[in-house]
Formats: structure tokens, sequence, C-alpha cells
């Protein structure tokens, strides 16, 4: 069992039960998928970049990734529908838990003049969503190797109703959320 599951188990999940009142353990939130995006304009133009953003992904979550197509035609862009544009990966289980923990514990602190995650980046139904404007951050990047820097969306899905239940929920479990004092 992976570290940062067995912290939601032991302490997260009882802390929850307790805080809410509720009368049932299924009733508890917990996380079920992360899914990491990431967005590549110049990929129409270049496949080798589309296979470095993968590459690098994959390197990353310890998943492979797919690329993302394009939905749309816009002619304002050169995209046609069909085109590739993105690369994404969904993570869930033991790899979800792995990944949170290394967000969490390794890549956040590593960014610069870090202060702390947004506490107002919920979507009204307890998910979670974090942009970070670069790939480095993350240890099995090696910054010698990339070609260009690249950021990624981070969306943390839980089963949480409220969005102060899943706030509490990413609290118990380490996030550290930025408060008014150094924000």
């Amino acid at each position: 069992m992976t570290r940062m599951k067995e912290k939601y188990l032991k302490e997260a999940a009882p802390a929850l039960m307790k805080k809410f009142q509720y009368k049932s353990v299924m009733q508890i939130p917990k996380i079920d998928k992360i899914v990491v995006s990431v967005g590549c304009g110049d990929c129409k133009d270049n496949a080798k970049a589309l296979d470095a953003v993968i590459k690098d992904i994959s390197a990353i979550t310890g998943q492979h990734a797919v690329a993302t197509t394009a939905k749309k035609s816009v002619a304002n862009f050169k995209l046609r529908e069909g085109m590739k544009v993105g690369v994404k990966v969904t993570l869930r289980a033991d790899r979800m838990w792995e990944f949170l923990d290394r967000l969490l514990n390794v890549a956040l602190p590593r960014v610069r003049d870090f202060r702390g995650i947004s506490a107002d980046a919920f979507d009204g139904r307890g998910n979670y969503s974090l942009g970070l404007r670069e790939q480095i951050i993350f240890p099995e990047i090696d910054y010698d190797k990339i070609e260009k820097l690249r950021g990624m969306n981070i969306a943390i899905t839980t089963t949480a109703r409220t969005d102060e239940e899943a706030r509490e929920l990413l609290r118990l479990l380490g996030a550290p959320f930025a408060t008014a004092a150094n924000a």
C-alpha cells in the first residue's frame, strides 16, 4: 500500500468522518482519479514534439500517455478536426496515490517562490484543478534533455459533494494551500 493511501485510510478518513459527522463510511470523500494533461500547439506541425511530450508525461506519471485530438476545425489556428493537439493520462488506484504523493511532497516544494496552491480552484462539485508552468519540477525530468518547457494541467476528481469537503480532504492529505498571510 502506498504511503499516501495509508495516510488517507488512517488519518484523513477518520478525521473527515468526525468533522462532517457522516453516518456511513461510504459517505467519506475519497479521490477518484487524477487526470494530467498537456496542450501541445506545435505538435500539429512537429511529430517529434508530440513524442517528446508523451515521453515526459509517461515518465512523470509512470503510465503511458495518449495523444488527444482536436474536436473541431479552427481556421484561425490552422487546425483541422482530428489533428493531435495534446497529451493526457488518467491515473487511478496505486499510481494515482503515488503521483499525488510525489506532487505534494516533492514537485510542488521545488517551484520557485512557492507560497502554496490556490484554495479557490474547486469547481463547485468537489473537484480540484491545478496548473503548472513547467514540467522540470518533477525529478524524473532531466533538464538537459528537454526541448521546450511545457506546462500541464492536473485535475483531481473526488467523490466529495461540496468544495468544503474536498478542500478538507486535500488539506488532510498534505496539500499546501496558500493562506491569506502568505498569498
